[in-house]
């Protein structure tokens, strides 16, 4: 944490009031964004494992000129990633790949089958080996052969006339005249300015981006536990969409417990304004909540805000809110160190 200057969480509530634009700036300044790092996750595909996947894919249908479900099956048995591969060519999801079969095929492979299988074959490389060869086939094999089936139709026929004011999905460079756009594709480097385009169109790191969301909302949450068992101070993280007895819905952490909470936890890592303010909300009713205890008599919890990313940064007046509702009590993962030493949490702190 930067000394340069004081940060609204080591002010009194009256001090806060008085320089509430200020702290509204360096909070902001403390703000990171985060979109420019991901985390792998568990079933992240490095760039040689692909490229190895997609050169058993070309070999197995000759350089893409016989592309068929016989041989896309020789393909994923050889290497189970190159189901990813052909998903990839297909420029479909797992779930709109299996809705396809569904709508040309009468298959009645579900879309978990389909996700379930695009994960599995990322770290079970001979997968397709086993479900293929299987007889009879059970119901899973049954299932990823018609996948292949309708990717082998689809990619043969290429993308059909579209309308005046439509795209269809296969009129993209290597699928727009099928087998013959493929082949091209394949056998030549492609144009920079069509992989850019293409790339424009799918926007670059957007599936997996989509796949480990949950991974970048839970570094804050999980920076703030390990802070916490490392002090062990006693505290309850609740799961997602859990219903807490007394609570609309439930904060991120109780510290000790949700029966009797001294501090209560907020934590949001997020890009996206639309979201922050969902958060803001989120902390106006807490604050809403603790003020009605102190009103009664009851004792009222502390209310402390770990937030970080742009999506806080949009709206100065989200982030006055934010930081009248805890008392000045915001931190980011900048200043995240400094949460012990000036909230409640110290109280409840264990040295060994």
């Amino acid at each position: 944490m930067s000394s340069l200057s004081e940060r609204p969480f080591q002010l009194s509530l009256d001090q806060l009031r008085m320089r509430l634009d200020e702290m509204v700036r360096v909070t902001f300044a403390d703000l990171q964004s985060q979109f420019l790092v991901l985390p792998k996750g568990d079933h992240f595909i490095e760039f040689h494992d692909f490229q190895d996947a997609y050169e058993t894919l070309k070999r197995a249908t000759a350089g893409f000129s016989d592309v068929s479900e016989a041989t896309l099956a020789e393909a994923v048995q050889a290497d189970s990633l190159a189901f990813v591969v052909l998903r990839t060519i297909l420029g479909l999801s797992p779930p709109e790949w299996a809705e396809l079969a569904r709508t040309e095929l009468g298959s009645d492979v579900a879309q978990g089958v389909a996700r379930s299988l695009d994960v599995k074959v990322r770290h079970q490389r001979d997968l397709f080996a086993k479900l293929l060869r299987e007889d009879p086939p059970g119901r899973t094999g049954v299932r990823a052969k018609a996948l292949l089936a309708v990717a082998a139709r689809c990619i043969e026929r290429g993308a059909p006339p579209g309308g005046e004011h439509t795209i269809h999905r296969l009129k993209k460079a290597d699928t727009d005249e099928g087998l013959v756009s493929l082949r091209h594709v394949a056998s030549r480097h492609v144009p920079y300015a069509v992989l850019l385009y293409e790339r424009y169109l799918g926007r670059p790191f957007a599936s997996h981006r989509d796949s480990v969301s949950e991974l970048v909302g839970d570094v804050m949450e999980s920076a703030i536990a390990e802070i916490l068992a490392r002090h062990n101070v006693t505290f309850r993280r609740t799961r997602r969409a859990e219903r807490v007895p007394g609570f609309e819905q439930a904060p991120d952490f109780f510290v000790p417990t949700e029966f009797d909470p001294a501090v209560i936890i907020e934590a949001r890592v997020t890009n996206d304004d639309g979201t922050a303010r969902d958060k803001v909300a989120r902390l106006k009713v807490l604050a809403a909540m603790r003020d009605e205890r102190l009103r009664s008599g009851r004792p009222a919890y502390e209310l402390v805000a770990c937030i970080d990313g742009r999506g806080f940064g949009v709206r100065a007046e989200d982030m006055r809110s934010i930081l009248l509702a805890t008392h000045g009590k915001v931190f980011t993962l900048a200043t995240l160190p400094a949460l012990l030493q000036h909230t409640r949490l110290k109280q409840f702190a264990v040295v060994p």
